[in-house]
């Protein structure tokens, strides 16, 4: 069994067994948790109906978090050389071809973000093993394979988060860091909301949202009442 600290424990107690927390209130409990030394982000995770076994229930999509994810994302690009100005001026914090490949097989993972020009994915279509299980591997659903590096360095810095459901259908997606406001961490959440109800896959059967729980880097998990978030983001939407 996994033994959780004092604090850890302290926390749990604060937490309303069997019930459902409307999500501005559970953003604010969320907040109020949080006691240790660094600023912990907040994230959500999101059980939906879908079996991503059957390709027509698959779910991988991008938004962009209207508030920022309060994190200074560091992006690589991978390109031709006479495009490492554009991406520099873009604001891209490492530039290469063949040698960033290189640096990258060696383990040089020093970035957060790897975004890619069409015309050299087969240069790194090697580093799949190195680049797959961070979650780091180009792609074009994810936006990190495209001509338009001006656009795209742009809106990953300015907030833009690729999501994907894992095997057994579950979003983990952050929301930003817990020196948000509750109303900054909300609009963020509505802005995720919209985006899965938006890609909803062909293939869903029965009930598309199923359970939702925020919780911190360190903290333990509030549920939270869906029916009372897809009804705000109506409102807001239409607003």
């Amino acid at each position: 069994m996994k033994k959780h600290s004092r604090r850890f424990r302290e926390a749990v107690i604060k937490i309303e067994k069997s019930k459902l927390y409307e999500p501005i209130e559970a953003l604010k409990l969320l907040k109020k948790l949080s006691k240790v030394k660094f600023i912990e982000t907040a994230e959500v995770h999101i059980a939906l109906g879908l079996d991503p076994k059957h390709a027509d229930q698959q779910l991988r999509s991008t938004f962009v978090l209207p508030k920022g994810t309060g994190k200074k994302l560091r992006i690589a690009v991978i390109t031709r050389e006479e495009r490492y100005f554009e991406a520099i001026s873009a604001g891209a914090d490492k530039v290469g071809g063949e040698d960033l490949v290189g640096e990258i097989t060696q383990g040089g993972l020093d970035f957060d973000k790897l975004i890619a020009t069409p015309d050299v994915m087969l240069s790194i279509a090697k580093l799949g093993k190195v680049l797959g299980p961070k979650g780091l591997m180009p792609s074009p659903k994810a936006g990190t394979v495209t001509n338009d590096l001006k656009n795209a360095i742009k809106e990953f810095k300015a907030g833009k988060v690729e999501y994907k459901v894992d095997r057994t259908g579950i979003l983990h997606v952050p929301l930003g860091k817990l020196n948000f406001s509750p109303d900054d961490l909300y609009s963020n959440l509505i802005a995720l909301q919209q985006s899965i109800d938006k890609n909803r896959p062909q293939g869903v059967k029965g009930k598309y949202w199923k359970s939702m729980y925020f919780s911190s880097t360190m903290g333990p998990s509030i549920p939270v009442d869906i029916n009372m978030l897809c009804e705000s983001s109506k409102q807001e939407y239409h607003t």
